[in-house]
C-alpha cells in the first residue's frame, strides 16, 4: 500500500504560480513513476506530468509542456509540481499518483500518461485560476 497526500492548491490569478506537493507514505520503495493528473467536473482524468522512478526522466502533456515542472527531493519522498504562468484552463482538482508495477515496455511515454496504470492516489487539491 502507497498512502499520498497532495497540498498546496488554492485561488490564484492568471499568470501567477502555484507549487503543489504530495508527501508518500507506506511501501514507497517499490514505486515505478509517480504521476500528477487533473479533472474537471464531467470529463475525463487528464495527465499533467510525471516522474520515473528509476532514472528521474520527466514526461509532460502538451498543455503543460514548458509552464509546469516536476520534480521529487533527495529522500525521494515527496514529489512536486511547480505550475507557471497558469491560466484559467488550467483549473481542477489535481491528483498525485503512485506506479508500483515495473515498467518493461520501451514505450514508457504511453504507460506514464495512462491514469489507469496507476495504482494509488491521493484525496486532491483544489487548483482555481481566474481570469
Amino acid at each position: 500500500q502507497v498512502q499520498l497526500v497532495e497540498s498546496g492548491g488554492g485561488a490564484v490569478q492568471a499568470g501567477d504560480s502555484l507549487r503543489l506537493s504530495c508527501a508518500a507514505s507506506g511501501r514507497t520503495f517499490s514505486r515505478s513513476a509517480m504521476g500528477w493528473f487533473r479533472q474537471v467536473p464531467g470529463k475525463q482524468r487528464e495527465f499533467v506530468a510525471a516522474i520515473r522512478w528509476s532514472n528521474g526522466n520527466t514526461y509532460y502533456a502538451d498543455s503543460t509542456k514548458g509552464r509546469f515542472t516536476i520534480s521529487r527531493d533527495n529522500a525521494k519522498t515527496t514529489v512536486y509540481l511547480q505550475m507557471n504562468s497558469l491560466k484559467p484552463d488550467d483549473t481542477a482538482v489535481y491528483y498525485c499518483a503512485a506506479r508500483v508495477s515495473p515498467i518493461t515496455t520501451t514505450a514508457v511515454t504511453a504507460v506514464v500518461i495512462n491514469p489507469a496504470n496507476y495504482a494509488y492516489y491521493g484525496p486532491g487539491t483544489q487548483v482555481t485560476v481566474s481570469s
